[in-house]
């Protein structure tokens, strides 16, 4: 049923809960209000002991909450003293790297003192120097050889988008399906790599560099071509070079033994390395290699992904980042050194998986990787067995494969 105020227009009924608001004779304005104003007149009064325990409720409310701000300030305060000592011994560093170290390098880069600066981690101010001169440049490539090869490249695409099909005398042997394909699958890459960042995309700021680097290297490396986790490497290199450096550092660096035998999909020395690598996991984490061997999970089902990219799609970027810095020092070794330090962090969690729960968890590893847990799990890795070196370990390893194969006619062919 309607009603009519004053002026005649139709009104609805208020609603019980107004009604009810409005039969109160006050209007609580927050727990602390209900805990110590005294009941409306409608109702009892509250008993002594009831407002005395309501009291110090309150107060203990109070006590607690000044607790916790005071936690909380604490925890700034030792946010912020932290931050401005990273970034004291960031800055002390760099002036350590341009004053002493880069100016003498062949002299002081594998002293202790240096050593100690690399494990550190370099500072992103002279990352891309220390990179560059420590990858080195064997291949003797030039910024003008990196303008030829890009000159190439463009031509090859501007031949495919307008549907060419003329070859070059230097990839001869090579069909225009897989010139083509490699093309299309850099294409591809490019907006998979570092999504978050958004940065390598379609119109970002540094798509045409990574498309420049991945297209010369092709040309300049027909044999090898592209191959899927090269966007990321370069990409790296990117965030810390010009694009011509980046592109010299980047041929470079594939072009060591243990990234060429990935790249190039060599099966035998890709299983060398994965035996080489279990030798020392067993030797590391023997109570995780028993359970690992129980469940058949072998090496190469996380170990691909994380060299392939070196740990730059697997791990957050400055983690990655430090983890290249050392690799830069150690080399190969270091990769698998890695690989055993992140699972001697999840010992506990892994032996209590299943095949399926493991790999799973080993190729999306937790986003939050803390770098010092990581670096001091990395740390009590022992790279010896039986007194031998990793480098002796897969030479002999290297030096067996070979032997099988000239004493196995079913390996020869």
């Amino acid at each position: 049923m309607e009603y009519e105020d004053k002026a005649g227009r139709p009104s609805r009924p208020s609603s019980p809960k107004q009604n009810v608001r409005k039969n109160l004779d006050f209007e609580p304005l927050s727990t602390t209000a209900l805990i110590l104003e005294d009941r409306p007149a409608n109702l009892p009064a509250k008993p002594a002991e009831e407002a005395q325990r309501h009291r110090q409720q309150y107060e203990e409310m109070v006590v607690q909450a000044k607790k916790r701000e005071l936690r909380e300030a604490q925890r700034r305060r030792k946010q912020l003293e932290e931050r401005c000592r990273v970034e004291d011994g960031i800055g002390n560093a760099a002036l350590t790297w341009n004053n002493e170290v880069l100016p003498n390098w062949e002299a002081m880069w594998s002293s202790r003192k240096v050593r100690d600066l690399w494990w550190q981690g370099i500072p992103p101010s002279v990352r891309g120097k220390v990179w560059s001169l420590a990858i080195g440049n064997e291949l003797n490539i030039t910024h003008e050889l990196f303008d030829i090869c890009l000159a190439r490249a463009k031509e090859r695409w501007r031949t495919f988008s307008t549907g060419g099909s003329e070859v070059e005398n230097e990839d001869a042997g090579f069909s225009a399906a897989d010139r083509e394909a490699s093309l299309e699958l850099i294409k591809l890459d490019i907006s998979r790599t570092f999504p978050n960042l958004c940065i390598f995309q379609q119109g970002g700021p540094y798509h045409d560099m990574l498309h420049s680097i991945l297209g010369a290297y092709t040309c300049y490396r027909p044999d090898v071509g592209y191959v899927q986790g090269m966007s990321f490497i370069a990409a790296v290199l990117i965030l810390n070079l010009d694009t011509a450096d980046a592109f010299i550092a980047f041929s470079n660096l594939l072009n060591k033994p243990c990234q060429m035998a990935f790249f190039r999909v060599d099966h035998g020395l890709m299983l060398t390395y994965f035996a080489a690598f279990e030798v020392f996991f067993e030797e590391n984490l023997p109570k995780l290699f028993a359970h690992f061997k129980k469940n058949n999970l072998t090496p190469d089902i996380y170990l691909i992904d994380w060299i392939f990219t070196l740990y730059s799609k697997s791990l957050p970027l400055d983690l990655a980042c430090r983890i290249w810095d050392v690799f830069c020092r150690d080399g190969e070794e270091f990769l698998f050194r890695t690989a055993l330090g992140i699972l001697k962090l999840f010992e506990d969690i892994l032996t209590r998986m299943d095949f399926i729960h493991s790999a799973q968890f080993l190729t999306r590893l937790p986003e939050d990787l803390p770098a010092d847990e990581v670096f001091a799990a990395i740390a009590t890795v022992q790279m010896q067995s039986r007194n031998k070196k990793w480098t002796q370990v897969l030479a002999a390893l290297q030096k067996d494969s070979r032997e099988m194969e000239k004493g196995s006619p079913s390996l020869r062919h």
